[in-house]
């Protein structure tokens, strides 16, 4: 029985997450047992190469497009589309009911419920999007690699920032058959993590720098 394009997204997507979720199972058993003495992995050649593989990807674009699937660590499920140009700039458009928009215009993130017209702004260098707008990057050099998991074709890796000016760590989930990004998860200072799942991802299209431009009624940006 010959199986269909769809199918074949669809059984690849559920590898994908399932894959991501034995990782994440690892990452919490790890951390659970080993918190105070989390350090960096050493990485074998092959490891390394894996790793390069994902900073090439990200610096073969400058703008990107695509629709997002976003778990959030109370398991609400939002979906909608999402753009970047880089250097450090990115929209995620949440479809209807979810009234939040989350904008970088390069130096600040904001995060703006449509509904009331109000939100929070803080800045980009302080969080993890940081690594997946900049220009270049260099995982090896930038971030610490404290895990790495690789089975069927995908690659799972669990990063902090070296420099220690962001909080928490950022797992990226690439599919090296696909040469593409399939997943990014956050994981904040309290181990609470937000997933986004990508699909439909287009590169090298023109996007309007208005979409990257947003207001709010808010009278101090958070230091």
């Amino acid at each position: 029985m010959e199986i269909s394009g769809l199918e074949h997204k669809m059984m690849r997507s559920l590898k994908v997450t399932l894959h991501a979720l034995s990782f994440l199972f690892v990452i919490a058993v790890v951390a659970s047992s080993f918190a105070d003495a989390a350090k960096p992995i050493s990485l074998s050649p092959e490891q390394a190469q894996s790793i390069n593989k994902i900073s090439a990807y990200m610096n073969s674009f400058v703008t990107l497009q695509g629709e997002f699937t976003q778990i959030s660590p109370k398991g609400n499920v939002s979906k909608g589309i999402m753009f970047i140009s880089k250097p450090g700039k990115l929209r995620f458009e949440y479809s209807p009911p979810n009234p939040f928009l989350l904008v970088s215009d390069g130096k600040w993130v904001t995060l703006k419920n449509r509904a009331k017209e109000k939100g929070d702004q803080f800045p980009l260098s302080a969080t993890p999007l940081r690594l997946v707008v900049s220009p270049k990057i260099d995982l090896l050099r930038e971030a610490n690699i404290m895990g790495f998991e690789q089975a069927d074709g995908i690659t799972s890796v669990l990063l902090e920032d070296r420099k220690g000016t962001i909080g928490g760590q950022l797992v990226l989930i690439f599919d090296e058959n696909q040469n593409q990004l399939q997943q990014w998860i956050i994981i904040d200072g309290k181990g609470r993590r937000t997933t986004v799942s990508l699909a439909n991802l287009e590169s090298g299209m023109k996007i309007d720098p208005k979409l990257f431009v947003v207001k709010i009624n808010r009278k101090e940006k958070s230091r």
